[in-house]
């Protein structure tokens, strides 16, 4: 039963309205002809930003499904170069896979066969499940949380 609670909670941190918007809340009705703009005092674009998010959650459950996962270098594979450019059907497919991969998240945490707590065999430092699971969590609530904000100060909001 509890193992169950804790499951559902999980799920709520990725899915749920809770102390926080999700990504479908912070897109809504972003102007297209903006998603390759730099917001004020900020290195990367709108876009630049969700395909951050995207890279990022993809490598995690990249790392916990894949027995032969190979990391990839920080900061410059989690972020498209300074210079790349995308158009409505790159920013769709951004958040249409952004979406697939959440779900194959929400996935592994509703499959009672998953372990929370045991190291992931390939994993390093005793990382479980769990911890990536509120890494992802934490990493999407923060960004999706600056992609407001970010939509604030240039006005598009």
């Amino acid at each position: 039963m509890a193992d169950q609670a804790t499951r559902q909670q999980l799920v709520n941190m990725l899915t749920v309205r809770q102390a926080h918007m999700s990504l479908t809340d912070a897109v809504k009705d972003f102007p297209l002809d903006q998603i390759n703009t730099y917001p004020p005092k900020v290195e990367y674009t709108f876009w630049h930003l969700l395909e951050h998010l995207r890279i990022t959650q993809y490598d995690i459950l990249d790392y916990c499904r894949n027995p032969n996962y190979k990391e990839i270098r920080w900061p410059d594979d989690y972020w498209s170069p300074r210079d790349a450019v995308t158009d409505a059907a790159g920013w769709q497919h951004t958040i249409d896979q952004f979406q697939r991969d959440l779900a194959a998240l929400v996935a592994i945490v509703r499959d009672p066969q998953t372990d929370l707590y045991s190291p992931i065999p390939h994993g390093q430092d005793g990382h479980n499940i769990l911890r990536e699971i509120l890494v992802v969590a934490d990493h999407n609530a923060y960004h999706i949380g600056e992609f407001a904000i970010l939509r604030q100060v240039v006005g598009n909001w």
